[in-house]
């Protein structure tokens, strides 16, 4: 048997940096992973997501806060607009500057309602009952109730577009609103705006009680002359405006003429009451003429009887006044004939007994 021949290998030592063979590289070593457990991917993917969500959150705040305050700002502007229910608006807490009758442009102004819509809102003041009070629009408003009544559409005539006016404003503030707006109007007469200077005074809510002075207060826009005529159409509307149905038609200068000779001779005022007196079919031009031929211009009409010159009133042909009652505060009117009281109350609930027995104490009792 043959033996085994052994040889000896010298073998490298192990050193820090191991050899390798010839044409072998050392690899490289991998890279140590930080791998994240489930949990905490899921943690950290929820942080990220919960990060986004409360910026978008913030974002949206900031905008709804942008929007609450500009809401806020044309609030009170009265530029909120909103479609209100006709028998939600109310007509009384104003006393209007517009003859309610005898409005011929009431008709046109329907046929273009009616076929163009509405260009200009009215304006309304929220009540605490949750209704509304008219301050802008009353021709507009009652176009709107012709419309409803004529065509029974009340999905397209049965809401108005109104500007809504936040509460709290004075009730010389909404008279001022509502009279800037009728001064543009071309058709407002002086008889008119002197009328509504009358009943501002009237008012029991507003704390004027001389209507020349509330001229100053109400037309402060208009000019000098123009309240200088407003004043003297007072004069006009105090003495006659019962008797004249048709004031609003009056001219300036006629209107202006009839006062100046009515300060001369106050019997004019008699002699036009008892030309019209149980007259009830008389037209605009039919008072004209009787209030020309009182001041001596010719007419077509015959001339008025003449009446016999009225006696001197002694004192103030019209006093003013006012009382502090348990409801409030009564302002009252007194002339020739006439005793009127204003009141911010419905006497139209107060039983009619109770109303006739008081009224019937007042005039015993007064000397």
């Amino acid at each position: 048997m043959k033996k085994r021949r052994t040889f000896a290998i010298d073998l490298p030592e192990d050193d820090e940096t191991g050899t390798f063979p010839a044409g072998k590289v050392e690899p490289e070593a991998p890279a140590p992973q930080n791998r994240r457990s489930p949990m905490a991917a899921a943690i950290s993917e929820n942080a990220a997501s919960l990060r986004d969500r409360t910026a978008l959150e913030a974002k949206i705040r900031a905008e709804n806060d942008a929007l609450a305050a500009e809401h806020v700002r044309m609030k009170k502007l009265g530029l909120m607009v909103d479609m209100i229910p006709l028998d939600q608006i109310e007509t009384w807490k104003l006393i209007r500057d517009r003859a309610k009758d005898d409005d011929f442009e009431l008709t046109e102004l329907i046929k273009s309602i009616r076929e163009l819509g509405l260009s200009n809102p009215i304006r309304v003041e929220a009540r605490d009952d949750g209704k509304f009070e008219l301050i802008q629009g009353f021709r507009r408003l009652s176009a709107y109730k012709s419309l409803l009544e004529e065509t029974g559409d009340a999905e397209r005539w049965g809401a108005i577009p109104a500007g809504i006016l936040p509460r709290g404003e004075g009730l010389e503030g909404l008279y001022r609103r509502m009279v800037d707006e009728n001064l543009v109007r071309k058709d407002i007469s002086f008889g008119e705006m002197a009328g509504l200077a009358l009943n501002y005074a009237k008012d029991p809510g507003t704390a004027q009680m001389d209507p020349d002075k509330a001229v100053a207060e109400l037309f402060a826009s208009a000019g000098y002359q123009k309240r200088s005529y407003i004043r003297s159409f007072i004069k006009l509307v105090d003495r006659l405006g019962e008797d004249l149905k048709f004031i609003q038609h009056v001219p300036r200068s006629l209107g202006l003429k009839f006062v100046s000779e009515m300060e001369d001779r106050p019997e004019i005022v008699a002699q036009v009451r008892e030309a019209l007196k149980d007259w009830d079919n008389h037209s605009a031009s039919d008072e004209l003429d009787v209030l020309r031929q009182a001041i001596g211009e010719d007419t077509a009409r015959p001339a008025l009887v003449p009446k016999p010159a009225a006696k001197p009133r002694s004192g103030k042909a019209r006093t003013v006044f006012q009382v502090q009652t348990r409801t409030g505060a009564a302002k009252c009117t007194a002339s020739n004939g006439r005793l009127e009281i204003r009141l911010d109350r419905d006497f139209s609930t107060v039983d009619r007994t109770s109303l006739e027995r008081a009224l019937k104490d007042l005039l015993d009792g007064l000397s």
